[in-house]
């Protein structure tokens, strides 16, 4: 299995977890380097690795567990794929309330990366929504923390620990969730402004507002006469609430609008979630104060211009997050990233796909901020052999 252009010696496939732990076990002896494997979306993240001794694979781990529909709870397996998983959770009137750009994405890989989009406004990140885990340690051990219901969190902090550590502590074999029920109808309001300041402004007064959004997302794209500003805000509920919410979202913005539905608003917010990772350039996370919108756009336009890129932004709009995607040469687009970086407007940049040449000129990562000393310790202690996922994570 390539990863990230470097090709593994051996690939392993566990059946179960006890294999799985044998072969951590093997691995962390041997001091192999080691990466954990989903449904691979994401294998070209982080840092190029030097070397990758072995891959395992969660393939065959794959079911859900346990459908705890009475208590809104399950577990599933990690290399369980997420759109399977929805489409089982679906048939009592329930699903787990988290999005991915990749059809092929597995619930460990989304939880490793804290992976999430829209869906975010609402229900929070994998790291918000769990609620137990376990983990196969480096040296082949299993150890359980949280439970199988939301009011039961003892050992809790284990499973938020590795929640976005990028497989750098443990492996995930299976993880417990809280539940959502199934929207009975939909709605979105597609929102064009014409310059950024309108949009910010809608978008602080919407967040203050006591709506119950499903996602209040941005978009921001290249066009030839200059930046185009979008507000999407999503609303899923019964369909009373769902009308009331949309005309009242329409009746308060300064811009035109538009309400899309059916298989058009399910295309929408597919095409939306992708744009990020469409063609080959650079993408990036990023976080900044939702007050500070319109100032983070400005910012990243000019930035882009004096680079020579393409910028194109999805983010969560009330909670300052979200995703660019940085076209043009990789000296641009590393220039770009370096010039976000010393700027400080937004925090959290975080290179997750790149060139080999972005990779070779900018640290993925960035330098590491005060918790550096404390994860380098946790990871000490639960990877002493430094064998987990070969170099690439942040640890």
């Amino acid at each position: 299995m390539v990863v990230d252009g470097v090709q593994s010696t051996e690939v392993v496939t566990p059946r179960d977890v006890a294999e799985f732990a044998a072969a951590m076990s093997s691995a962390s002896a041997g001091r192999r380097a080691t990466v954990i494997s989903g449904g691979g979306s994401k294998l070209s993240w982080g840092r190029t690795p030097a070397h990758v001794d072995v891959v395992l694979s969660t393939a065959r781990l794959d079911q859900l567990v346990a459908h705890r529909y009475g208590d809104l709870t399950a577990t599933i397996e990690a290399g369980a794929t997420l759109a399977e998983v929805n489409r089982q959770l679906a048939r009592h009137g329930q699903w787990l309330p988290l999005d991915s750009a990749f059809p092929a994405a597995t619930i460990g890989g989304i939880v490793a990366t804290n992976d999430s989009g829209p869906l975010r406004h609402r229900f929070g990140t994998p790291r918000d929504l769990l609620i137990g885990v376990t983990l196969v340690l480096a040296d082949g051990r299993v150890v359980k923390a949280g439970g199988t219901v939301v009011k039961n969190v003892a050992g809790y902090d284990l499973g938020r620990l590795v929640s976005g550590s990028f497989g750098t502590l443990a492996a995930i074999a299976t993880a417990t969730f809280k539940l959502s029920p199934l929207p009975a109808t939909s709605g979105t309001v597609g929102i064009v402004y014409r310059e950024r300041g309108a949009l910010a402004r809608d978008t602080q007064m919407l967040a203050s507002n006591q709506f119950e959004f499903t996602s209040l997302d941005l978009q921001v794209t290249p066009g030839s006469a200059g930046p185009e500003y979008r507000l999407l805000v999503r609303v899923a509920s019964g369909p009373s609430a769902t009308d009331a919410q949309i005309a009242a979202v329409q009746r308060l913005v300064s811009a035109e609008s538009q309400i899309i539905s059916g298989r058009a608003e399910r295309d929408l917010w597919r095409d939306h979630v992708a744009a990020p990772w469409m063609g080959g350039g650079t993408t990036v996370r990023l976080a900044w104060m939702p007050a500070s919108l319109a100032d983070v756009l400005t910012i990243l336009e000019r930035i882009g211009r004096e680079t020579g890129t393409g910028v194109t932004l999805t983010g969560r709009a009330a909670v300052g997050a979200g995703l660019l995607r940085v076209d043009g040469s990789p000296d641009a687009a590393a220039a770009f990233i370096g010039r976000l970086r010393d700027d400080g407007t937004v925090g959290n940049v975080v290179v997750l796909r790149a060139p080999s040449a972005v990779k070779a000129a900018v640290d993925v990562w960035g330098t590491p901020g005060e918790a550096g000393p404390v994860m380098r310790a946790i990871k000490n202690a639960l990877d002493p052999a430094g064998i987990l996922n070969a170099g690439r994570g942040p640890i």
